[in-house]
C-alpha cells in the first residue's frame, strides 16, 4: 500500500520503519488526511504477519509541530453553521471530531504489536501525545530536540490523551507544571520524568528504536497492566491532599481565572486519575469539546497561531517584488537600542556595520552584543564558536563611508528631528540608490522624517521594541511616499531576523504606542481619582495584562512620557494632553526626580537586589485616597482593557491599521494585551460590538468622553458586524456579532 505522507520499509527482522515526510511542507503536521493514513498503517501492520513491530519517525529535521491548527479553525466554522441547524447535533459532531486523534492513538496503543517513537527533533502537541501512546520512546540528544504539550498557549489543552498519559508516567506535580505552562523539555529532562525511555546520539536513533523491539518490548502500556498505580499513588494520598489545593491556588494566581483551558487540565488530570484509563480519555474528550466552544480558544488560535503564521510568512508583502537577500545592513546609533538591533541582525547571519560618532561609542555598542553572547553561552543556548561567529559579523565604525554597499540602513539615534535629519543626510550621501533607509523612531511620524530624504519612496519605519532580542514584534511604518520595494525589503529583513511584522500607516505613535499610552493615561486618571495604586496594578494583572500600567511607565521611563507629552503639545496644541496628566508627570520628573527604573525611582522603588521593587509609598500623598472597599475592581479591569481596545478601533477607523490580524497580533506581542482575548479587536468581537459600544457608553458617562465609542463602532453595532467580518482578512464575509 502506498501513502502520500508516509513511507514504510520492513527489514529482515520484521521491523517496519514508518517515516513521516509530508510533501511540500517544511514541518510535519497532523491533518485529517495524515490521521486517515496512520489509521490505515495501523491496520496494515497488524494484518501483516511479517511485521513484528513498528518504529515511527520523521523524515524531516523536526519530528512534528503537532496538529495543523487551521484544521481546528475550520472546525469552528463548521460548528457555527451546524449550530444554527441542530444545536445538540453540532456539539455531538464536535465531540466526535475532538476524539478522533484520542482514539486513533489508543488504537496504536492496543494494536498488539510494539511501536517505538524515534524522536529526531521538535516534537510538540499531538505528535508528543502519539509518542506517549507508543510502547517505547527514544529521543536524539541533539540540541534541536524539544518535547512539549504547548496547547494551553493557544487556548486549548493536550486533548489527545496528554492529560491522562503524562500523569501516569511522571508524577502529577511535574505533569501539571508541564501542561499548564506549555513549557518545553529537553530529551534529558523528558527521560528524567519517565516520558522517554532512551536518549541516544542522533545517528543511533533508528538503530536504538529497533533494538528496543528486538529486546522484547511488550506491546502493553503500563496502565493496561493489572495492578497499575500512578506515580505517587494517585489522588487519594497524603501527598495529593497537599498538592491539589496548592495547584488550584497557584493556577488562580497565575491566570486570574482567564484561561479556561488551564483549569480544564487540572480537572482532566484530577478526575482522570480516579477512573480506568479509557474513562479518563472520555473525561478529557468531554473537557476538550467544552474548551473548543469557548471564545478564548477561538480567538487565541486565530491570533496566536493562524494570524501570527500568516503575518510571519509575509501576508502583507507586496506582490511582484523580488525577495531581497540582505548581504549587509548598517545600523546608525550604537546606544542600547541600536546595539541590540545589530545583535539580532548578526544572529541572523547578516554582516552589520554599527556606526556612531566615534570609535569609542561604536565599540561600546558592540560590547552590548558581547554581553548578550556571554549570557547565551552561559545558559547553554549558544556554543562558544557560534558566539564568536556572531560577533565577527558586527563591525563598529565611525565612518559613514562604510555604508556604501549596505542593502538596508536602520537609524536608531535620539528621538530628535534635527539629530535624525543629520543622520539621514549623512547616510544618503553614501548609500547606493537601490538601498533602503529605515528609521527606528518610536513616535515621530515617518512622513515628516522622510522630508529630509532625497528618495522618500525608499524611506520606511522599522520600529523595534525593547529588549530587541526578546520582543518578537516589529512595527513596519509606511510614510506617505513609501514604495513597494521599501516595504518588501523591510519585511524580508524582519523575516530574516525571525520576528513577526505588522504593517501600519503613518501617525504619531503608530499603533502599539498609541495603545500603550492609553493604558498608561488611564492609570493617571485612576491615581487622580484617588484609586490606590496597588489596586490599579492588580486590576491590570487580573484583567490579563503582564504588567500594570505604572510598572510599564517606569520601564519606558517617566521622563520619556514627559518628552512625548510636551512634543504633542508643541505640535498639536494644549488640548492634546490632559492638564492633570502633564501636572502629575512634571511633578514626578521635575520636582521629585522620579524617572522610572533607569534612575531607581519612579512609580516604584527599586532597592538593591535581591530585594524586589515595590510601589512608592509617596503615591498615596499625591491625591486624596479612596476607601478600597468603595472601588470596584471589575470596573477598573474594564477601563484598562476598554481604553486600549477603543484606541485600536480608532486606528482601524483612521486607516492606520488596515488588517484586524495586525491589530490583534501587534497588541499581544507588542505589550502583552490580555492574550486570552486574542488581542484588542478580538476582545471587541468576542463580546460583540453592540455589547462593547454599550460598555463604552456606560464608562463615558462615569469616567470621561475618551470612552465614547467611535462612529465606526456605532455603525458596526447597528449592522451586527465584527471587525473580522467587515475588514475580512480571510474572505469569509461579514458575520453577526
Amino acid at each position: 500500500m502506498t501513502y502520500k505522507n508516509f513511507t514504510i520499509e520492513t527489514d529482515a527482522d520484521g521491523i517496519a520503519l514508518v517515516t513521516w515526510d509530508m510533501p511540500d511542507k517544511s514541518m510535519n503536521v497532523f491533518t485529517v488526511e495524515v490521521m486517515d493514513e496512520i489509521d490505515r498503517i495501523v491496520d496494515e501492520t497488524v494484518a501483516d504477519d511479517k511485521v513484528k513491530g513498528v518504529v515511527f519517525t520523521s523524515g524531516k529535521k523536526t519530528f512534528s509541530g503537532g496538529a495543523d491548527l487551521t484544521m481546528l479553525k475550520g472546525m469552528f466554522s463548521m460548528i457555527e453553521e451546524e449550530r444554527a441547524r441542530d444545536p445538540a447535533g453540532a456539539v455531538k459532531k464536535l465531540f466526535d471530531a475532538a476524539g478522533r486523534m484520542t482514539w486513533l492513538w489508543r488504537k496504536i496503543e492496543l494494536n498488539g504489536k510494539p511501536w517505538v517513537s524515534a524522536i529526531n527533533g521538535t516534537c510538540m502537541g499531538g505528535a508528543f501525545e502519539l509518542s506517549l501512546a507508543c510502547h517505547g520512546r527514544v529521543a536524539s540528544n541533539a540540541k534541536s530536540v524539544k518535547l512539549a504539550l504547548p496547547e494551553v498557549k493557544v487556548g486549548i489543552f493536550p486533548g489527545a490523551g496528554g492529560t491522562q498519559r503524562v500523569p501516569r508516567l511522571a508524577n502529577a506535580q511535574d505533569a501539571l507544571q508541564m501542561m499548564t505552562t506549555g513549557s518545553s523539555l529537553t530529551a534529558a529532562r523528558a527521560k528524567a520524568m519517565n516520558l522517554v525511555h532512551e536518549v541516544v546520539e542522533p545517528d543511533q536513533l533508528i538503530a536504538a528504536a529497533k533494538q528496543m523491539i528486538k529486546n522484547g518490548l511488550k506491546p502493553v502500556a503500563p496502565w493496561d497492566e493489572k495492578g497499575f498505580k500512578a506515580p505517587g499513588g494517585g489522588i487519594w494520598t497524603p501527598a495529593a491532599a497537599q498538592l491539589w489545593p496548592a495547584a488550584s491556588a497557584i493556577l488562580r494566581r497565575e491566570t486570574a481565572g482567564n484561561y479556561p483551558a488551564a483549569l480544564a487540565i487540572l480537572k482532566s488530570v484530577y478526575e482522570g486519575l480516579q477512573v480506568p484509563f479509557d474513562t479518563g480519555l472520555r473525561i478529557e474528550q468531554r473537557y476538550f469539546t467544552q474548551i473548543l466552544q469557548t471564545t478564548e480558544a477561538f480567538s487565541m488560535i486565530r491570533s496566536l497561531f493562524v494570524s501570527m503564521q500568516e503575518l510571519g510568512k509575509g501576508a502583507r508583502r507586496p506582490a511582484g517584488v523580488d525577495k531581497t537577500e540582505l548581504k549587509k545592513v548598517g545600523v546608525v546609533g550604537a546606544g542600547f537600542m541600536g546595539a541590540s538591533i545589530a545583535y539580532v541582525t548578526a544572529a541572523a547571519g547578516i554582516p552589520v556595520v554599527l556606526i556612531d560618532r566615534d570609535m569609542e561609542a561604536a565599540g561600546k555598542g558592540k560590547t552590548v552584543s558581547e554581553g548578550l553572547v556571554t549570557g547565551s553561552i552561559g545558559k547553554g543556548r549558544m556554543t562558544k564558536e557560534e558566539g564568536e561567529k556572531l560577533l565577527s559579523l558586527i563591525t563598529p565604525s565611525d565612518d559613514y563611508a562604510s555604508l556604501k554597499d549596505a542593502d538596508l540602513v536602520i537609524e536608531a539615534v535620539f528621538e530628535d528631528r534635527n539629530v535624525k535629519k543629520d543622520v539621514i543626510e549623512k547616510v544618503e550621501a553614501v548609500l547606493p540608490e537601490t538601498s533602503i533607509f529605515a528609521s527606528n523612531t518610536s513616535t515621530l511620524p515617518i512622513t515628516g522624517l522622510a522630508q529630509n530624504s532625497k528618495r522618500p519612496a525608499q524611506f520606511i519605519g522599522v520600529h523595534f521594541f525593547s529588549p530587541v532580542e526578546k520582543m518578537m514584534l516589529t512595527e513596519v511604518i509606511l510614510g506617505k511616499d513609501t514604495g513597494d520595494k521599501a516595504l518588501a525589503v523591510a519585511l524580508d529583513y524582519v523575516a530574516a531576523i525571525k520576528k513577526t511584522p505588522i504593517v501600519v500607516n503613518d501617525t504619531r505613535g503608530f499603533y502599539v504606542n498609541r495603545c500603550v499610552f492609553r493604558y498608561i493615561n488611564e492609570a493617571y486618571d485612576m491615581l487622580a481619582e484617588g484609586v490606590p495604586a496597588v489596586m490599579i496594578e492588580n486590576a491590570a494583572k487580573f484583567a490579563g495584562m503582564p504588567v500594570g500600567p505604572l510598572s510599564l511607565n517606569d520601564e519606558v521611563a517617566v521622563d520619556l512620557s514627559q518628552k512625548i507629552m510636551r512634543a504633542s503639545i508643541a505640535d498639536l496644541g494644549e488640548a492634546s494632553v490632559k492638564p492633570g496628566h502633564m501636572k502629575l508627570i512634571d511633578k514626578m520628573v521635575d520636582d521629585l526626580d522620579r524617572r522610572g527604573r533607569k534612575n531607581g525611582k519612579g512609580f516604584y522603588e527599586y532597592p538593591a537586589k535581591p530585594a524586589k521593587k515595590f510601589l512608592w509609598p509617596g503615591l498615596k500623598d499625591l491625591y486624596p485616597q479612596k476607601n478600597p472597599a468603595d472601588v470596584d475592581m471589575e470596573v477598573l479591569k474594564q477601563r484598562l482593557l476598554v481604553t486600549i481596545a477603543l484606541e485600536a478601533a480608532r486606528t482601524m477607523e483612521e486607516g492606520i491599521v488596515t488588517d484586524p490580524r495586525e491589530a490583534d497580533v501587534g497588541s499581544i506581542l507588542g505589550f502583552g494585551f490580555a492574550p486570552y482575548t486574542g488581542g484588542t479587536l478580538s476582545y471587541i468581537d468576542g463580546m460583540g460590538v453592540k455589547t462593547f459600544v454599550s460598555l463604552c457608553e456606560r464608562l463615558a458617562k462615569e469616567y470621561g468622553d475618551h470612552f465614547q465609542p467611535t462612529p465606526l463602532l456605532k455603525e458596526m453595532a447597528a449592522r451586527g458586524e465584527t471587525f473580522y467580518g467587515r475588514f475580512d482578512p480571510y474572505g469569509e464575509g461579514a458575520k453577526a456579532a
